[in-house]
């Protein structure tokens, strides 16, 4: 029998799949040659049949003022301002990497700091929740407490906007018609996220999510800080609060630096995206 003949090396662009609370992400490293993600690129990747499949994508970079820099794609194209759980799964790589417990993250939101704990799970600072109606942003002056649409929601930005309602039964509602709604409704101007939460018990939060340019996901680390910030704001709950997502549950503390999101990260594959696609998708 012939020897088999070694496969040759591919080259192309190396990826990462990780995911948190099964909010899925590919992760691209463009250290060192510069920011590689476009539009075109990003809805391609983000296909589950015909690339990889993410909610979002988040493209680690050079930063002259931090450890990193982060940007993040909706998988259709869109840029995201803000991903809570990518930066805390990209932080734990990074902080792995470089065999520490801490570093700082230059994102469009801000630098955010992140640090492991004593458990293993990664804490993110995710900066001071955005209430004025201008910051969220709304399309018009309005009371960010109770908004004049069905359900009186509760706007709150976190680098990307956020409308958290508030129903008796989180696993009752129809996420994919209301959400889709609400994304596009004409009082924000760059659509939203939309989280659907229910008290259950002291501190302690149901939330399902609707994330804008993506669709339902099983978490959203800013909709958890959203929701959590809302619902003090309310008075339902205290400053420290858990979360119980489709994909697990998140630790939300909005303490006086900002608000510190503490979860899982999980790093699932690494693959190679070959020139081909790369030279058929980037566009």
């Amino acid at each position: 029998m012939r020897p088999m003949t070694p496969p040759r090396a591919i080259s192309g662009l190396p990826f990462m799949k990780m995911h948190g609370l099964g909010n899925d992400f590919v992760v691209i490293d463009s250290r060192g040659r510069g920011a590689v993600t476009t539009a075109g690129l990003a809805r391609a990747l983000g296909d589950r049949n015909r690339g990889v499949g993410f909610d979002q994508l988040a493209e680690i970079r050079d930063a002259d003022d931090a450890d990193i820099a982060l940007d993040f794609w909706n998988s259709d194209g869109t840029r995201a301002g803000a991903c809570g759980n990518a930066t805390r799964c990209v932080a734990d790589h990074v902080m792995r990497c470089a065999g520490r417990d801490s570093i700082s993250i230059r994102t469009a939101r801000g630098t955010l700091q992140a640090r492991r704990r004593a458990d293993g799970q990664v804490s993110v600072n995710m900066g001071q929740p955005q209430l004025d109606w201008a910051e969220v942003p709304l399309a018009r002056q309005t009371d960010t407490l109770h908004l004049p649409l069905p359900g009186a929601p509760v706007a709150v930005g976190m680098g990307n906007p956020h409308c958290v309602l508030f129903v008796p039964d989180a696993d009752a509602v129809d996420v994919a018609r209301q959400g889709a709604l609400l994304e596009r409704d004409p009082l924000f101007p760059e659509g939203t996220n939309v989280e659907f939460t229910t008290l259950t018990g002291p501190d302690r939060l149901r939330m399902r999510v609707w994330e804008r340019g993506t669709g339902i996901t099983l978490a959203c680390g800013s909709g958890a800080c959203a929701a959590a910030v809302a619902a003090h704001r309310r008075g339902l709950t205290g400053r420290r609060v858990v979360l119980d997502l489709d994909g697990g549950s998140l630790e939300i503390d909005w303490r006086d630096d900002g608000v510190w999101m503490t979860g899982p990260a999980t790093h699932v594959f690494d693959g190679l995206l070959t020139p081909a696609f790369l030279a058929a998708r980037s566009a």
